[in-house]
């Protein structure tokens, strides 16, 4: 037995050992890109040299695009039918899930450090367990005696216990700390396993004293920097916690032991066995499970934006003013350290300093233009190396995605839509890691939690009576196969910052929709009764797309039940119902026959209506037009009038100017010839 152990125990490091030389190039790689972005290099050297932290720049950019805040699961039953019963056990497990995430920060810290991880290294991990909290029965608890339900006597047994509280957690799983079997893809993988640190006390609570002393505590974390490894006093010891899915079975061993510390079969009867989803990934191809970081895939042009700060910082350093001058002249140094705005500083023999050709002839500074071009073409290729990074990263969807006030509502929409389609991508990913770590959640809660546990955080004393009514037969559906009958989902926009006005408007869209389709119904549920189930089922059909109608669906289908129930007892039976049928038919064609004559009534009269107003207006335009016609025409004639008459006049003007010359140079005849 203990040789088949040992055979076993060596299967599973071997399997690990395989593990760490395929990732020892990914880990490496990994490390050397958490300093960059943590700017642990800088310091180290004593030629330092400007850099220009884009990864840093980078993933503060991306992460809160695809995640900064806390999603909203969305659980509802996995077909659309009309069951009450799982209606109510959707709401259930869903506001105990938003309680959980909500009341307790593992999860929000676990999701923020895997998006993270994926940005940096590549590939980010979480980890699902249950968690029960017990307390022996009779121990005061918050100033409240625990006493069982079943009577005791003098007083119950001290080794009885009871639940105190229970729960999920969602644990972060460092990506040097997990690990998994050969794979091409997710699905081949057959075991996962996570390394965890614990003190002497975890160990004792968890495995026992016996088994406790026997583990050596000369392990921990291991540090980013090569540098601190001798500074750092190990104090922990380094368990292996792996799942097999096909034995079924947990191990938990340590390197240092040579036997299995801990086995059991399958503790959590999770649908997928693995207690931890398909880690988010950044870049994988279909033959290798070994992620490329982004940084890889934009590295070069980092380098080069490295090259080109460091030469923008010697060349800003370069610009200053320097030269050389005329030693004879020391005031000439006074000029440039203690000149000041309309200052003038003496120079002594000013002939001979004149003649030598005053400033120009005494002094002789260096030429700074060619530095300042180079420095603005060294700006100019930053720019241009930013802007393929922001190409490769996706970065640059932001950027066209953003608009001006010029811009339409129509204009926005578009750019948005395909501006960010890569980030969309992305936010897809984070949103689907998101789900299938509440999957996860949901599955340890119907499953291992008790139906108290249950109903407390979801608050079922606030439900309507009807609904709880229900809750005996939801809570048992609950522990059969939960994903099996209901859809776990997690909407990619919950997970970024939105308009706060974004749940207002979901409402009143609902409220229009709802108060539209009533409208239409009313009418003929009171003419043709028969319609009213057909048209009950569409309204229910409509509403289950609307999640701002969950917390009030269960009173729509009552009273949805109700009206069905009311219409049913109206309708009479036998040969009187056959009757009051046919005579009803006969009158809905009656009255579509009316309501079609009047339509065309309507319709005849709408378009003599608008042939009249045509004519007026045709009518009106073409009056308009004679009249400015008619204005057009006394407008030319009265300037005909008033060019003829000044042309008169003009002609009257030379004549008499032509005359009086005439006068003036023809000589005077005498009166007697």
């Amino acid at each position: 037995m203990e040789e088949l152990v040992d055979n076993e125990l060596n299967k599973y490091l071997r399997i690990i050992g395989a593990y760490d030389n395929e990732f020892a190039k990914w880990t490496a790689r990994t490390k050397k890109i958490i300093k960059r972005y943590r700017d642990d290099t800088r310091g180290q050297s004593l030629t330092e040299s400007a850099k220009f932290n884009i990864l840093w720049s980078n993933i503060q950019t991306l992460r809160p695009t695809v995640y900064s805040k806390l999603p909203k699961a969305d659980i509802s039953r996995r077909f659309g039918d009309n069951d009450p019963v799982g209606r109510v056990a959707a709401q259930l497990i869903e506001r105990a899930i938003d309680f959980e995430i909500e009341h307790y920060p593992d999860y929000r810290s676990t999701m923020s450090y895997c998006v993270e991880d994926r940005f940096l290294g590549g590939r980010g991990t979480a980890w699902v367990r249950y968690e029960p909290h017990v307390a022996p029965i009779g121990v005061e608890d918050d100033g409240l005696l625990i006493t069982s339900n079943i009577e005791q006597g003098e007083g119950a047994p001290p080794d009885l216990e009871r639940i105190e509280y229970e729960c999920a957690p969602v644990d972060y799983v460092h990506w040097r700390d997990f690990g998994h079997s050969q794979a091409r893809t997710w699905e081949e993988v057959t075991c996962v396993w996570r390394w965890v640190y614990m003190t002497r006390e975890a160990l004792e609570e968890r495995f026992g004293e016996d088994v406790a002393r026997r583990i050596p505590l000369d392990q921990g974390p291991e540090p980013l920097n090569a540098y601190n490894e001798s500074k750092r006093s190990y104090n922990r010891a380094k368990i292996c916690e792996l799942w097999d899915k096909e034995t079924e079975k947990v191990y938990w061993f340590s390197k240092g032991m040579g036997q299995f510390i801990d086995v059991r079969d399958d503790p959590l009867g999770l649908e997928g066995f693995f207690p931890c989803p398909k880690p988010l990934y950044a870049t994988t191809t279909s033959d290798s499970l070994v992620p490329v970081p982004d940084f890889v895939l934009y590295q070069d042009q980092a380098m080069e934006l490295d090259i080109l700060s460091d030469r923008i910082d010697g060349l800003v350093k370069a610009l200053r003013v320097r030269g050389v001058y005329d030693a004879s002249q020391p005031a000439l140094q006074r000029l440039l350290t203690e000149g000041d705005n309309n200052a003038l500083i003496p120079v002594d023999k000013w002939m001979a300093f004149s003649e030598k050709g005053g400033l120009k002839g005494s002094i002789d500074l260096l030429p700074l233009d060619t530095l300042a071009n180079a420095l603005l073409n060294c700006y100019r290729a930053r720019e241009d190396i930013k802007s393929q990074i922001y190409e490769i990263t996706g970065i640059s969807d932001i950027i066209r995605g953003t608009s001006f006030a010029s811009e339409t509502a129509t204009a926005q929409q578009i750019k948005g839509q395909y501006a960010g389609l890569r980030l969309r991508s992305m936010q897809e990913d984070v949103a689907l890691y998101a789900s299938e770590i509440i999957k996860l959640k949901a599955q340890v809660m119907c499953l291992h939690f008790q139906p108290e546990t249950i109903l407390a955080y979801a608050a079922a004393g606030q439900m309507t009576p009807a609904d709880q009514q229900l809750i005996p037969q939801a809570l048992q559906l609950l522990r059969d196969k939960p994903l099996r009958n209901f859809r776990v989902d997690i909407a990619a926009d919950s997970l970024v910052m939105l308009d706060e006005n974004q749940n207002k408007q979901d409402r009143m869209q609902f409220l229009q929709a709802f108060g539209g389709f009533l409208a239409q119904a009313l009418p003929v549920g009171q003419a043709s009764p028969q319609m009213v189930p057909m048209m009950m089922e569409l309204l229910r059909f409509g509403m289950q797309a609307f999640k701002a109608a969950r917390p009030i669906e269960g009173q729509i289908d009552a009273t949805l039940q109700q009206i069905q129930q009311a219409a049913q007892q109206q309708q009479p039976d036998g040969e009187q119902q056959g009757k009051q049928a046919e005579l009803q038919q006969k009158g809905q064609v009656e009255q579509s026959r009316m309501q079609m004559e009047a339509a065309l009534q309507q319709a005849n009269l709408q378009q003599q209506l608008q042939m009249e107003q045509l004519k007026n207006q045709t009518k009106m335009a073409m009056e308009q037009q004679k009249q400015q016609f008619e204005a057009q025409l006394e407008a030319m004639k009265l300037q005909s009038q008033q060019e003829a008459a000044k042309y008169k006049a003009d002609m009257a003007a030379q004549t008499r100017l032509i005359i009086a010359q005439m006068n003036k140079t023809l000589p005077t005849l005498p009166v007697n010839q």
